[in-house]
């Protein structure tokens, strides 16, 4: 079955129609409704899509206002598009962003790792050591290759790692305004042919797994990869009690349960509830690569009692002296008149990978998702890089999602809730 060979002359959506209706034949299977007409198409027929024969729709749906204090300092409003087929997803998040606002928002940070690639040689005639050294003496000549290879490429940092007779470079790069992914592979690439030239080593991949690109792995989860983020807010027990219809310390409850034993038993690379759930949501609304949920979802979500201090005691009456109560230490339980005022939530989200340019983020409907997440509502426009923007933006959105599944959890509505929005 020829799916190259196109007659000439055809635009995008025509491509897509004669190729279906090939598969069509060819296969005796009705395939209509993966029509797609040419407004929707863009340049995914030429630049994403291999052998394209239409598309299918993904359910939006759309949550918030969300409260967000960015890393800059400056605070705004957003909406957050989400493409699920998961029924109370959306919902559930929507109502974490109504508790989250009415707390006075999420507080974020972030750190900016850049995108890795690891490459793998094999020393012909050198040890590991005197192989690892000749790299750090050619590291200003390797640098400026792999740079030569983008005008918006830089070199961060590396690693060097040594195992089994090889030796692993690790490269992380600024890659400006896109996830760039495909940027760095080509300049490790580069990177790569000279220096197994330069110093008689087999280049064995430009693709070594130290990265862990697109894996799970603990160098990942504690080192950071693309976008580390952080976002925490505190949530008062009035609007736990009213809105989520629950208490802090049933929300702990779930939480010790759950986050610190449950992923301690199972062994798991990032502890919390859901988190790749709204990763993947925002990712296909948005243009990402979806695949790159898979080290999103390495994180981890804490809960932390707030508590209040008892009131002072009333003076002693006239000639009367009392005794010092000394008040008991922070976390001790309610003793000594303590109360819970609420909780603390915080998630850290090792490797968000995300861009604003190239892949997925210029086709239509996902550049319109994309803009409406950067447009800010009801404030100011974030002093920070579109991307770093996106990837705070996503660690709110996530924050909203953990919060409502714990409550969610904590009063035993998970599945009543699956059971009536699903059906």
């Amino acid at each position: 079955m020829d799916l190259r060979s196109l007659p000439a002359g055809l635009n995008p959506e025509e491509h897509c129609r004669e190729r279906r209706a090939r598969v069509e034949n060819e296969t005796v299977t009705d395939l209509s409704l993966l029509h797609t007409d040419a407004g929707r198409i863009g340049q995914a027929d030429e630049k994403n899509c291999e052998q394209m024969i239409g598309s299918v729709p993904l359910p939006v749906g759309i949550a918030g206002p969300l409260a967000i204090t960015f890393s800059s300092g400056e605070k705004s409003n957003v909406f957050l598009p989400l493409a699920t087929t998961e029924a109370a997803l959306v919902a559930s998040v929507n109502r974490g962003c109504k508790v989250l606002s009415t707390s006075g928002g999420v507080s974020i940070k972030s750190v900016y790792h850049g995108m890795s690639r690891s490459l793998v040689f094999k020393p012909k005639n050198k040890k590991g050591q005197t192989f690892t050294s000749a790299i750090k003496t050619l590291e200003q000549e390797w640098k400026r290759i792999g740079e030569a290879t983008s005008a918006h490429l830089k070199i961060l940092r590396y690693d060097l790692d040594e195992s089994d007779g090889y030796t692993f470079l690790t490269i992380f790069c600024d890659t400006s305004e896109a996830m760039g992914m495909n940027m760095t592979t080509i300049a490790a690439q580069a990177i790569g042919n000279f220096l197994a030239q330069e110093l008689d080593a087999d280049l064995i991949t430009i693709a070594a797994n130290v990265d862990s690109d697109k894996k799970p792995s603990s160098r990942t989860h504690d080192r950071g990869r693309g976008y580390e983020v952080t976002a925490k807010a505190d949530i008062p027990s009035s609007i736990i009690a009213n809105v989520l219809k629950t208490t802090p310390q049933q929300l702990c409850a779930v939480a010790d349960a759950k986050l610190r034993v449950g992923s301690a038993l199972a062994g798991a690379i990032g502890s919390n509830l859901h988190v790749a759930n709204v990763i993947a949501a925002l990712y296909l609304a948005t243009g990402q690569d979806g695949a790159h949920v898979v080290e999103g979802s390495l994180a981890d979500t804490k809960i932390v009692p707030l508590w209040t201090s008892p009131p002072p005691p009333s003076p002693p009456p006239v000639g009367e002296e009392r005794p010092l109560i000394p008040l008991p230490p922070p976390g001790e339980g309610l003793g000594m008149g303590k109360k819970l005022a609420g909780i603390r939530i915080e998630v850290r989200l090792p490797a968000l990978l995300v861009g604003v340019r190239g892949g997925g983020t210029a086709l239509p409907a996902q550049n319109q998702c994309l803009s409406l997440i950067l447009k800010p509502q009801r404030g100011m426009l974030p002093a920070l890089r579109r991307p770093q923007q996106l990837a705070e933006t996503i660690g709110a959105a996530v924050l909203a999602g953990e919060l409502s599944l714990l409550a969610a959890q904590a009063t035993q509505t998970l599945a009543s809730s699956h059971k009536k929005l699903a059906r």
